[in-house]
């Protein structure tokens, strides 16, 4: 954090000063060795200076009503009772930015942790998986499409809401004919599904994972398997759906049953289809945009909550691609 004194170089208009009424929530909200204050300044291109309860914040009027912003947020979620991790600073900062509101402050409680919007369209996003039997949501590496669908799905499982969880992709690189593969049926599907036993197991313990899956309760299965089944009382995803075809698209969403839901995740900026070849995520959107009851929800850079290179990259992809449509 910075160590300059308020008042030294910056005019007075441009302070702004917060004070905090407990003592005991002003350590969390500084994080050790001040690492969060220090976060912030590197966020939002502030100088803050903290003494006991009181905080300066020195900066262009822009950047010091963001970060008292974002710093009110933080201190009213550490009042309620709940922790600050990096990942909420940043998520702190980056609501202020836009001007919009959190919401949704409890969350997606799974057996692990609370999963919460980082970002407006995260926001958003999650309000569709509350609302909506059928979402698609579109958005660039990082934006959490796939996590924050896997934790609402492992909350609804949880909480009695659906009997099942099944997770789904296209096993495109090996053109779905996976019996080329060595090793039997696990061992060849497990390199394409590996990103959805991730996000399962940041959300419960792996000898639950493990004892679902055993009991059919959580089903791993690659898009090929899909075919003449009907997914009754489940939460059902299909990830990484740009690199579907249409008639696979067809074929999965007419799986849905009752009392099920689906949420199809995908980048249509990253299909692996052959040349040529039209994604099925693509179509969907074409054909289904008014279709009553089907909620599109479209991520992008600034949704990014992975490393703050990745925006920077998907950024730079995304003006390139601009740039040569143009």
């Amino acid at each position: 954090m910075s160590t300059v004194p308020v008042g030294a170089g910056v005019r007075a208009a441009d302070v702004r000063r917060m004070t905090f009424d407990d003592n005991t929530l002003v350590a969390a909200l500084y994080g050790n060795h001040d690492r969060h204050l220090v976060r912030i300044e590197q966020l939002a291109n502030v100088q803050l200076s903290a003494r006991g309860n009181q905080l300066a914040i020195a900066g262009t009027p822009d950047d010091a009503t963001i970060v008292h912003k974002a710093l009110g947020a933080l201190y009213e979620r550490l009042k309620r009772g709940l922790s600050i991790e990096m990942a909420d600073i940043d998520a702190a900062v980056r609501f202020a930015r836009t001007g919009a509101e959190r919401g949704d402050e409890d969350g997606i409680r799974t057996r692990r942790r609370i999963v919460q919007a980082r970002s407006p369209g995260q926001r958003d996003y999650l309000a569709a998986l509350r609302e909506r039997d059928m979402v698609f949501v579109l958005g660039p590496a990082g934006s959490g499409k796939t996590y924050l669908a896997v934790a609402m799905g492992v909350s609804l499982l949880l909480a009695g809401k659906v009997e099942r969880i099944v997770l789904s992709r296209p096993a495109v690189e090996a053109g779905e004919r996976l019996g080329f593969l060595p090793g039997d049926m696990k061992e060849k599907i497990d390199p394409y599904l590996r990103p959805l036993y991730d996000a399962l197991h940041d959300m419960m313990p792996a000898e639950l994972i493990a004892s679902r899956m055993e009991s059919g309760e959580i089903e791993i299965a690659p898009l090929a398997f899909m075919r003449g089944r009907t997914l009754a009382h489940c939460f059902v995803i299909l990830d990484e759906a740009q690199n579907t075809t249409p008639m696979q698209m067809r074929m999965f969403l007419t799986r849905l049953g009752e009392g099920s839901r689906m949420v199809i995740t995908g980048d249509p900026s990253q299909t692996d289809l052959p040349g040529g070849q039209k994604s099925g995520l693509n179509d969907a959107v074409d054909t289904l945009s008014d279709v009553d009851g089907v909620r599109f929800v479209r991520l992008t850079s600034k949704d990014v909550v992975r490393h703050d290179l990745v925006t920077r990259i998907v950024e730079a992809y995304d003006a390139r691609d601009k740039k040569t449509k143009g």
